[in-house]
């Protein structure tokens, strides 16, 4: 016998792989959106999309797609893709957690990018959920899709209505599909909305993992377990609703186990079918009747879990229906209290709209007052303002004008010396060179030539006729810029000639202290209030400074301690002042004053007595 049971297993095993091989082809399409771009994130639907596709995933499904946060463009493409799939399959099921909108009768899916501003951008931004059925229409057994939409929508708060008698609904309005075999389950019955749930997944899909995975349980038993699950979590606000039809077979999304028989069918495979049986049931009876028939083992413990279960959720449902009545009787005892709340209420309320309209008059007050403050420092502001503007203006006007005149003055000066110029010249001209040197004196040769020198800016210097120093270097700044070598000792006609054969300035243009270069002439320098033009010809602060000594202070100190030491010691009277290194007291009484050899001057007075 133990040698046939490993030739059993092998055949049991060839049975299995062949069941395999001819199962049907089941797919599956999740899709998960929370990342909303225009209204608040949802928690759940990313969870509970990776939820559920790790169910179909573990049920044995041949291809599951998990879908997250899809816009209008990748949802369209996801759900063409899908049906391409669901051709080859024969169960196909579309899973969708996220916002859903209903208007006039037809609901829609939305995709994470919407707007949805007015009611007619649900057209151009949204799937209708015609598409997602027309996706798992192909397939050949079953056709499944999973609606968690019904949640409160945002986007129907804030939508603008094209016509006010478009009706936009809380939740998703109820479906009769067309095509048979096709059943649609929505987390909430048609016009009511879903909860997200406090947990990390929503609880319709939390009663969806738990229970479409059951092997052979017929999928209309499935959904009302998921429909007992969720009105017991929600305490009977939520009612999960299955629009649809099937035939009169079972249809499961997960296929019964097959059992093997004979004497190698494993010992516990009875108890794991009973306690599949309990499993669906989900009743204490059935629990109950379980661990009488089997009251120890791994399934009894799997069973006692199972009670544990059942208990907690009996006790939170009594705890939540003590809750219940206990806020029914607040409700009653609130309405016996009614009159006297609501005139005490209506009392606070004057009170407090009375005391609110005070301090909101005081505040315009002092607000009113700071703004009239506020507004006269302004105007004090701009005035001292307009003023300063003014007076700057003046004072750039006066300095202008004085720049001005000074240009002017210097270009009248020029022009005086260029008209003296060019009638020297005339002069020269109008004789023979041989004749007018011989007839030009030293000092009208030296004229002209410093007139020449002045109009190519090589002097600076009146014309005079007085070859001096001044002369004699603007000359050899002649040679230097000219590149001439004339006896700068010397007026001769010569450099007169060779100056008056340039025509414009050769040296470049000196200007006094106190002046700047401005093209060919020299214009003051003007600084502002409270600085000077020093050594360099650059405005500097002035600065305030000490007296210092001079020599003459010091030639009269001299002299006056001479005149001291020269005069004899006399015998002062008392009451007379001694000063000395220590400090001035009076002279005793019959005692004098006797200076030093230096006297008074930076020396000590030295008293004497009789």
């Amino acid at each position: 016998m133990s040698a046939l049971r490993p030739i059993a297993l092998l055949i049991f095993a060839v049975w299995l792989g062949c069941g395999s091989a001819h199962a049907e082809k089941r797919v599956a399409l999740v899709m998960g959106n929370s990342a909303y771009k225009n209204v608040a994130r949802l928690a759940n639907p990313a969870n509970d999309a990776a939820l559920v596709g790790g169910m179909f995933r573990k049920a044995g499904f041949d291809t599951v797609d998990v879908k997250l946060d899809l816009n209008v463009a990748e949802m369209r493409k996801a759900l063409r893709e899908f049906g391409g799939k669901a051709r080859e399959a024969d169960v196909a099921v579309v899973y969708y957690a996220g916002h859903g909108i209903e208007l006039d009768g037809t609901n829609y899916l939305i995709p994470t990018d919407a707007t949805l501003e007015t009611d007619s951008d649900v057209l151009d931004e949204t799937l209708p959920l015609d598409r997602a059925l027309f996706a798992v229409e192909p397939a050949k057994q079953l056709r499944l899709v999973i609606l968690d939409a019904c949640r409160d929508n945002p986007f129907a708060k804030t939508m603008k209505r094209t016509i006010a008698a478009r009706a936009i609904g809380r939740g998703l309005a109820k479906v009769e599909p067309t095509s048979p075999n096709t059943m649609i389950a929505f987390a909430a019955k048609a016009g009511s909305t879903a909860s997200d749930g406090d947990a990390k997944n929503s609880p319709f899909a939390t009663a969806l993992v738990e229970r479409l995975p059951m092997p052979g349980l017929d999928l209309r038993k499935a959904f009302g377990f998921v429909r007992d699950d969720v009105l017991k979590t929600t305490g009977y606000k939520q009612e999960p609703y299955v629009y649809g039809s099937l035939g009169g077979d079972d249809v499961s999304l997960v296929a019964a186990k097959p059992v093997a028989a004979g004497p190698q069918a494993n010992p516990d495979s009875e108890i794991r079918r009973d306690y599949e049986l309990a499993l669906q049931l989900g009743t204490r009876d059935g629990w109950t009747a379980f661990l009488n028939r089997f009251p120890s083992g791994f399934y009894s413990d799997l069973a006692k879990g199972q009670l544990n279960k059942i208990a907690a959720e009996e006790t939170r449902a009594a705890a939540a229906e003590k809750a219940r009545q206990a806020e029914d009787e607040k409700a009653r005892l609130a309405i016996d209290r009614a009159k006297k709340a609501e005139q005490e209420k209506a009392a606070a309320a004057a009170k407090t709209a009375e005391d609110a309209r005070v301090a909101a008059e005081k505040a315009k007050q002092i607000e009113e007052a700071k703004a009239a403050a506020a507004e006269q420092r302004r105007k004090e502001a701009e005035a001292a303002a307009a003023r300063a503007l003014a007076d700057k203006q003046t004072a750039e006007k006066a300095l202008a004008d004085r720049l001005a005149n000074d240009t002017k003055q210097i270009a009248e000066q020029r022009t005086t010396e260029k008209q003296q110029v060019t009638d020297t010249a005339q002069k020269v001209a109008a004789v023979t060179p041989t004749s007018s040197q011989s007839s030009l004196s030293a000092q009208e040769t030296a004229k002209l030539v410093q007139s020449e020198l002045r109009r190519v800016g090589c002097l600076v210097t009146a014309a005079d006729g007085d070859w001096n120093a001044s002369s004699q270097r603007s000359l050899t700044l002649f040679n230097k810029y000219a590149g001439t070598k004339f006896d700068a000792k010397l007026a001769s006609f010569d450099a007169l000639d060779a100056i008056k054969a340039k025509p414009g300035r050769v040296c470049p243009l000196v200007c006094d202290h106190g002046f700047k270069a401005d093209g060919d002439a020299c214009v003051k320098i003007a600084c502002r209030t409270g600085y000077r033009v020093n050594d360099d010809n650059e405005c500097e602060k002035v600065q305030d400074k000490k007296p210092v000594a001079t020599r003459e202070d010091t030639k009269k100190r001299d002299a006056d301690r001479k005149q001291i030491e020269a005069v004899p010691a006399k015998p002062q009277a008392s009451g007379q002042i001694l000063c000395n290194n220590g400090g001035c007291r009076p002279v005793k009484s019959g005692c004098r004053i006797v200076n030093p050899k230096n006297g008074n001057m930076g020396g000590s007075q030295t008293e004497v007595c009789d």
